[in-house]
């Protein structure tokens, strides 16, 4: 069974009980609806994706925003918030442009870079054609059929499971900058369990133990009769 990638990356984000799964899914929906080409396109799905990502940047000219959310549920309501210019980071971005194109019928998958724009890492969407991979880069307007990525040395090709991952990565960076080492653990290890080998939650998962051990054996220590 193929993974539901809206349901994964809206618990990921921290949406919880279906009820709220499913408000969040409805308005996918509505979005979708408003979306010009709304039609599932088998015959041309290039075309189709083309469509989308320029209708998504008419809507919102201004829609990345670097440390903008990457998670689902706020991407979705910015995206369809007239009053808000912003949308979300790369993560949230490409989320939301791979789970509309699902709408359409379209599968696509990611692609993950250590460091692009000699900056950090970073995802974007990608589409298999009979001509060869197509590198959506939903950070730029212009970024349809961008070819700036094609032979970066530091080029993985993701599925929805890594993309899961990276929400839940996100969330643990995001609990450990707040002093949460708990909960970045927690969210470290959800990580590792959507992407095994995700190197980069394997080394922060390093360093909250390096901050936990100490503060879990003065615990034990203090409960010692």
């Amino acid at each position: 069974m193929a993974l539901d990638l809206e349901r994964e990356a809206l618990i990921a984000s921290g949406v919880t009980g279906d009820r709220a799964i499913a408000r969040c899914k409805d308005k996918i929906e509505v979005l979708i609806r408003s979306f010009p080409g709304k039609r599932p396109s088998s015959t041309d799905p290039q075309a189709a994706a083309g469509s989308l990502f320029d209708w998504l940047w008419k809507t919102k000219p201004r829609r990345y925003r670097r440390g903008g959310s990457s998670r689902l549920h706020e991407v979705i309501a910015a995206q369809l918030d007239e009053r808000q210019t912003t949308v979300g980071n790369c993560l949230g971005l490409t989320v939301l442009f791979n789970c509309l194109l699902g709408r359409l019928g379209i599968r696509a998958g990611a692609v993950h870079l250590e460091c692009a724009f000699d900056l950090a890492p970073h995802v974007l969407t990608t589409l298999d054609t009979a001509a060869g991979p197509i590198d959506i880069e939903n950070i730029l307007p212009w970024g349809f059929d961008y070819r700036g990525h094609i032979d970066a040395p530091d080029r993985t090709v993701w599925g929805d499971s890594e993309l899961v991952a990276d929400i839940y990565l996100s969330r643990g960076n995001d609990s450990f900058e707040r002093g949460d080492y708990e909960g970045a653990l927690s969210d470290y290890d959800r990580t590792l369990a959507w992407n095994p080998g995700y190197e980069a939650a394997l080394l922060n998962r390093a360093m909250v133990l390096d901050v936990l051990e100490p503060i879990w054996k003065r615990k034990r220590q203090t409960t010692v009769p």
